[in-house]
Formats: structure tokens, sequence, C-alpha cells
């Protein structure tokens, strides 16, 4: 039963249909992702399911009694309100402090922020966080959720896909979110809505599952543009690389979609790269040496040691306001360290995609053909020479976008467009801060295609988890004014920033436990367990993929056969995922 649906809805604004005859349905359980290019009617969609917006035609229905709570991407607070007030009410501090709930949403949303400040006084990445808190404060049946992982950093978006996944029961509840963050969606997500032309397609499983069965789809119908469909197989090729966790949860076979890329080589070529980087390059490209920076008194980074190599590609992660700009101005020489000292290659061509839209602001009046034109005729990826407008068509612009004015592109197309025009000035050395921002899935596809084929020296910041692990090969943090080396990447990044770090250089550490620590027996017996564990996570999916057939076959009359089978499926999906978070471990603690 619904507890939300929508029936033959239509929206349009001028000159152009968001939602067509649309008939679809939320039920109770449901954890739902929602997907598709920017400006095509995913948020509209969120405004007629959370009743904020009237469509011009069809019905929206309410289960009675439920309780919907929905976060936009606006905020209507009183400047003059505290964060208090406005998260908890205005009742007395002990009342909402004896809530372990109130305090773990504080903790996880507003530990940088005093309940007793104004709101007047936030800067906006807090004043959306607070947005977000005060929701989660509440009881509600249904939570739509508007990209509540905007200005959250990476231990942000890792407490709130905790805070979901455990905020219901099994079977209860219902969750819709708009994000363009994959990690989060493959997280979180049991269910995928992709919005476009008008329609919402369904998919199974999160955004891993979602790539899957676009691939597949595509596969069986062989009507997809060709250039589109090469981009999907090399995101599949990535997702089928990964851990095998994140392809677990699809409730279809996929070994067609599989088939697809059994020949497709890994995204990068690590190798040429690296050669084609040293010949751009040549040895040294920035090395920071014992660098500092500080405002006065306070000091923002110190005894930075990172002698940065030719061909790098590195993810810089911290909270907001650890200093990662700030070490990009390191970097680029837009500062200058108080202490230490920064040294530069003198072959070193540098260029910087920073959070606003720097280098578009003079043309604004001119159309994006004749901003290229400008530039280069031609642009080198992977050894093919592209044009302007062919870089421009991988970027996701049509023939039309090239005879738009700059001013009046959307904000994605900007961002892209800025994008391009520092690829075409072919720097070998490229900072990008942020470069999500604006950017809807499809079209970070496109972004981390493009990275792919570029040989040059890469640092990327970034709360993006997913883009880091896709396109960098290490990882960095700014912890406690410090740069540290992450060889465990982003979950060793969690884990040191849930407790207090011990400051260390940029230089690679030590980190606990490695395989290489292991005794002979220690190692045994996790190499034996680690077998174990694959076995079980092999039969189980083999009986959860029986459920399945169980329940499209079994006689839908028999609402008590169904509920057994459900029941049994839903047993057999929680073991499944202890199995993989153990297996994981293992691995971990194995070095594999």
């Amino acid at each position: 039963m619904n507890l939300v649906g929508l029936e033959g809805v239509s929206h349009e604004y001028p000159n152009r249909v968001v939602l067509d005859n649309l008939t679809i349905g939320i039920h109770a359980g449901d954890r739902i992702g929602v997907v598709g290019r920017n400006g095509d009617g995913k948020s509209t969609l969120m405004s007629v399911i959370g009743g904020s917006l009237t469509p011009d035609s069809g019905r929206v229905t309410m289960r009675g009694g439920i309780q919907v709570g929905m976060l936009t991407q606006d905020d209507h607070f009183r400047e003059d309100e505290t964060v208090g007030n406005v998260v908890v009410g205005e009742g007395p501090e002990h009342e909402w402090a004896s809530s372990p709930a109130i305090r773990d949403v504080l903790s996880g949303l507003l530990g940088d922020v005093d309940v007793a400040s104004r709101i007047g006084d936030l800067s906006g990445g807090q004043r959306r966080r607070v947005g977000l808190a005060r929701l989660l404060v509440g009881e509600w049946d249904v939570l739509l959720l508007d990209e509540p992982t905007n200005h959250l950093d990476v231990s942000g978006v890792n407490w709130l896909a905790e805070h979901l996944i455990r905020r219901w029961p099994t079977g209860t509840g219902a969750l819709v979110v708009v994000t363009h963050d994959r990690w989060f969606l493959d997280a979180i997500s049991t269910d995928t809505w992709e919005v476009h032309d008008g329609i919402v397609d369904k998919f199974e499983g999160g955004y891993a599952a979602y790539i899957l069965q676009r691939v597949e789809r595509q596969r069986q119908s062989a009507s997809s543009e060709e250039r589109r469909q090469n981009l999907l197989r090399k995101e599949l090729a990535w997702l089928r690389r990964g851990a095998p966790a994140r392809t677990t949860k699809p409730k279809f076979r996929i070994d067609a979609a599989t088939a697809l890329i059994a020949d497709v080589p890994p995204p990068r070529d690590r190798v040429e790269l690296s050669k084609l980087a040293t010949q751009r390059l040549g040895k040294d490209v920035v090395d920071l040496l014992d660098a500092g920076f500080a405002f006065g008194d306070n000091v923002i980074l110190e005894d930075v040691e990172w002698r940065i190599a030719p061909g790098e590609r590195t993810g810089i992660l911290g909270r907001n306001g650890a200093g990662k700009s700030t070490l990009l101005g390191l970097i680029d020489e837009s500062l200058h360290p108080t202490s230490g000292r920064v040294k530069t290659g003198k072959t070193v061509k540098l260029r910087r995609l920073d959070q606003r839209l720097e280098g578009l602001e003079q043309y604004m009046n001119d159309r994006v053909s004749a901003v290229i034109a400008g530039f280069k005729t031609t642009y080198n990826a992977g050894g093919i020479e592209l044009t302007p407008g062919q870089l421009l068509e991988r970027l996701g612009f049509s023939s039309a976008h090239i005879q738009t004015p700059v001013k009046d592109l959307s904000g994605g197309q900007k961002r892209r467009l800025q994008i391009l025009l520092i690829l075409l000035d072919e720097p070998n050395v490229l900072l990008l801060d942020e470069p999500t921002n604006d950017l809807d899935t499809d079209m970070l596809a496109a972004l981390e295609d493009v990275l792919d084929s570029w040989p040059g020296t890469l640092i990327v910041v970034s709360h993006d988890r997913y883009l880091l692990e896709r396109v960098t090969d290490q990882q960095y943090a700014v912890i406690g004014k410090h740069l540290r080396h992450l060889p465990g990447g982003v979950d060793e990044y969690l884990r040191l920033d849930a407790r207090p770090v011990t400051p260390m250089s940029a230089a690679p550490a030590k980190t606990a436990p490695k395989s290489t620590d292991l005794s002979g027996a220690e190692r045994h017996a996790l190499d034996k367990e680690f077998k174990s564990l694959d076995r079980q996570i092999q039969n189980l999916k083999a009986s959860i993929d029986k459920f399945h057939v169980q329940l499209a076959t079994h006689d839908q009359s028999d609402y008590e056969g169904l509920a057994k089978i459900s029941s049994e499926l839903g047993t057999a999906t929680t073991n499944l995922d202890a199995l993989e978070l153990r297996w994981l471990d293992v691995a971990e603690k194995l070095g594999r």
C-alpha cells in the first residue's frame, strides 16, 4: 500500500514539460535515490510529492495520518533566531539534551556550531546543515531530501548515511533522496529513480545497480548512441572492479552486462600517463618544504612536507575549514607560505578550478562558440586529437548550447565550460577545488572520462568520495593543521577523523593493522575466514535469488505465503550485509 501516490501527474514550465502523466508510488520500507540531468525535473518531482507544488493535472494521495518531512534547497529562517530555537524549539535545554537521538543529530551535523549562535551569523553551509538537523530531529513517516549532502564533508556524509540506514526498522518509513553523491546513493538506496523526458524509470538497487541495469537495457535494445554506451561501459568496468559488496544488492541477472566489459581495459593506462606526464613536466613539479601558513596568530597549516611527482593523482580530504583550499593556494602560489618554502619546477604550467566561476566573467555576453574559438583548434586526449566542439560534446553540450550566450547557461553548464577552458589551455598540473558543484551524475561520469586521458599531475579537493576514489590513486588529509598520507584511503580518514590524531607529515605513515604485521598463525586464520566468508556470501546470494524467484512465481493472493518468503528474504539480506562488512574488514587486514 502506498504511503504517497502520484496518479496521472503532469506539470510543465514555459516551453518544457517536466512531468508527463506520471503514476508512481512510495511504499513503506522504500529507500529511493533520485537521479537525472540538471533541469530534468528532480526537484519538481520532490515538491509535488511533498505537497509544496500543485501539479497542473493528476492527483497526489497520502495515507491518512502519515507525517512527511522535506528538505528543500532553500531556508526561510529569521536572521535573529538562534540555532537551538530553530533545531529543537524554545523548550528548556534539559528536555532536548536528554534525548540521545537529538544529541546524535547535533554532534553529527553541528559539531562546529554553537546552539546559541544567531542564524544571521552563520555561513551558507552552516545554515544548510541547521535546516537538515531541524528536519532530522523530527518524527517522520516519509523523508524527502533534496541534495542533503551539499556542504557536508566526507565524515558528515558518512554520518548521514548511517543515520538514515538505522532511522527506521526494516520495512517501515520511507526515504526519497535527490543527490549527485554516488557513494551516498549506493550506501542508502534500495531503489533508484531516473527522471528524464517527463517520465521516471525505476531501477533496483543503488548507483552501482543503476549503472548495471542501464548497460543491460542498452544491450538489449541496441538503440543507444555508441559514445554514451561506451561511457557507461567504462563506468561499469570501474564499479565491477570494486569490492563485491558494491554489486550484491541488485535483484536481477547481470551476466550479460558483465560480458560487456570483459575486454574493457582499466579506466586509466597509468604507465602511459606517467610516461607522458614525465615528458611534459620533467622531474620537478611542486615541492612543499616544511611549509606553513597563518593569518596573524591563526595557524592554518604547519610543517607540510610534500614533494608532488609528475603524473601524481592525489585526492585531498578534510573537514570544512581545515585548510584544504589554503593548501591549494600554496601549491599554485596564490598564497605565500609564512613558514618554510614552496619550490615550483621550471616546466610547470599550472591551472586551478576553484569554487567560483573565475575566468568566465569576461565571457558572459559571448556565445560559447566565440569563447572556444579563441583557444586551440585541437586538444589531445589519450592520443586522440579532438576539436573543442568534440570536447564540448564529451562534457555534455549539445549543438544548440554552442550558440548560447554564456550568461544564459545553467550553473552546471557554466561549470563544464570553465573546466573546458582550463583543459584547452593545456596545463600539466591541474588543481580541482570541489569540481562536482552543479554537476549531475551523468556529467560527473563524463568529467571523469575526460580526466582519465589527461596526462598531467592532478590534485583534487572534494567531499565526493566516489569521485576521489575514481580519479585519484592516493589520498591525503588535512587534519589538525598537518597534512597526512592515507594508505588506507577514505576509510582510514573516517577512522582518524573520529578520534584525536597525532599530527604527522605528508610522508607515508605506518597504519595498523597491515598484512605485514600479522603473524603466520593470524594470517592463516584470517585467510581461512576470508575463504569461508566468500563461500557464505555466494551461497546467500544464490538463496536471495531463489527467494526473488519464489516471490515472482508464488500465488499473489496467498498473502501469508508471500509474507513468509519476504521475511526469509529480509533475514537473508540482513545476514548478507553483515557478512560483506566482515569480508571487507578481513580483506583489509590481509591487504587484499
